[in-house]
């Protein structure tokens, strides 16, 4: 069920025609899987999100922390927008791919870095160190609360030479870390997709249920929007409404086909 802090943002989504939707994956969508790298397609999200992408009332972008090529494989549709890692590769609704960095100069600072969060975690219980290509992360969330902020304090030192030097900088999260080009994040991406595809008249919805999509929140509230978190309870956020989970999330998105069928 929608919880909204005032009834502006609920009578706003009730009356709007027609629906620009910018959706988090990992924890929105979908619950969390064990393994980053694990790549389960759904097949009723799949199809939900086919209904939306036929709709002539709906625009979509999934706007994953993944790497592109999972996202493609999570979400199998054409004519929608995809946008991994944060939005710094992108597939358009022709199915054609956009970089919007530049990859070998990136890179080369990666490997260095990859090398010495191997070492750093190697042999070590509940840590996983995940290489999206445009970016590495850690991710901790199964490990011992203690070991893993001693781990991610430790690499995040073993980083800040890096991100001094080059155009990269560093996410936080809970038991998570990440290197990635500070240039690109959802809140630009959300920027670039509004610019870049237009739908005149529409009202623009973020979901997402972590900080990194606090960004995108924040974008598309400037752009007129609307921006919900996918959360149990309330917390300190930009968004202005909040679903419970992902199973509340897919609800919800039903309902706004139901509506305007």
């Amino acid at each position: 069920m929608l919880t909204c802090r005032d009834t502006e943002c609920i009578l706003r989504i009730r009356h709007a025609t027609s629906f620009w939707l910018f959706l988090d994956y990992d924890g929105t969508l979908a619950d969390f899987a064990v393994n980053p790298d694990i790549v389960t397609p759904d097949t009723k999200l799949i199809e939900l999100i086919s209904q939306l992408s036929r709709h002539p009332a709906f625009r979509v972008a999934i706007v994953s922390g993944r790497r592109l090529l999972h996202v493609r494989k999570l979400v199998p549709i054409y004519g929608i927008w995809l946008a991994g890692t944060y939005g710094i590769e992108l597939l358009n609704p022709l199915g054609e791919e956009v970089k919007r960095e530049k990859f070998d100069h990136i890179r080369s600072y990666l490997d260095e870095q990859k090398a010495e969060w191997e070492e750093l975690i190697a042999g070590l219980p509940g840590f996983y160190l995940e290489d999206k290509g445009w970016s590495l992360a850690i991710h901790a969330r199964l490990a011992p609360d203690e070991l893993a902020e001693e781990l991610i304090a430790s690499a995040r030192k073993l980083a800040i030479e890096a991100v001094s030097e080059t155009g990269l900088y560093l996410l936080g999260g809970h038991k998570f870390l990440e290197i990635c080009p500070s240039t690109i994040d959802k809140g630009s991406t959300v920027e670039y997709l509004l610019a870049k595809d237009p739908l005149p008249g529409s009202l623009p919805v973020y979901i997402g249920d972590d900080d990194k999509d606090e960004l995108g929140f924040a974008a598309v509230k400037v752009g007129g929007g609307v921006a919900i978190l996918t959360a149990p309870g309330d917390r300190d956020t930009h968004a202005d409404c909040y679903l419970e989970s992902p199973s509340d999330v897919r609800a919800f998105l039903a309902g706004l086909i139901a509506d305007r069928s």
